[in-house]
């Protein structure tokens, strides 16, 4: 069944539903390890440094020990909440949207739905970052879907 788009964005929809489809037969633990992923790359996009900012660091460890077994559904959801915070905090609306994608990404060790979320808040910053840019929303999408076919993905053991 396709995934609904819950926010407000501009789409390539041929792409989306492309991705919806892969989506749907890639596992959760699949779909938790390509979600950091995507989030990482989205944060390159807009030059964050995450890495200095513990609450998503450890959101991206909680939700990498769920992958191994060694962390709880909750303790990912938790985790996801703490950086929801964090958006909710922010006063750039690109940076917003980045830490939306990496809460929604972290949180997909909860509920496999966070990753398609998580994908249509990359394209919500690469709409505020290149606006009325279709071509670059197409670009995005084109590099959702390569990695989540990957190989690299299919074989990924945290």
């Amino acid at each position: 069944m396709a995934t609904m788009v819950k926010i407000k964005i501009k789409d390539n929809v041929e792409l989306r539903e492309k991705l919806d489809r892969i989506y749907e037969d890639t596992s959760q633990l699949e779909l938790a390890h390509w979600a950091l992923n995507l989030t990482k790359h989205i944060f390159s996009l807009i030059d964050y440094d995450y890495e200095s900012e513990s609450i998503i660091v450890d959101g991206f460890t909680a939700n990498e020990m769920w992958q191994q077994g060694k962390a709880r559904m909750h303790d990912v959801r938790q985790a996801g909440f703490k950086v929801h915070q964090l958006a909710k905090a922010s006063s750039d609306v690109i940076f917003q949207a980045a830490l939306r994608v990496a809460g929604q990404a972290i949180g997909t060790g909860h509920m496999r739905e966070h990753a398609m979320v998580a994908s249509d808040y990359a394209i919500k910053v690469v709409n505020l970052k290149f606006p009325d840019n279709i071509s670059a929303v197409k670009t995005e999408r084109e590099w959702q879907i390569r990695t989540m076919l990957s190989a690299d993905l299919r074989k990924a053991k945290i």
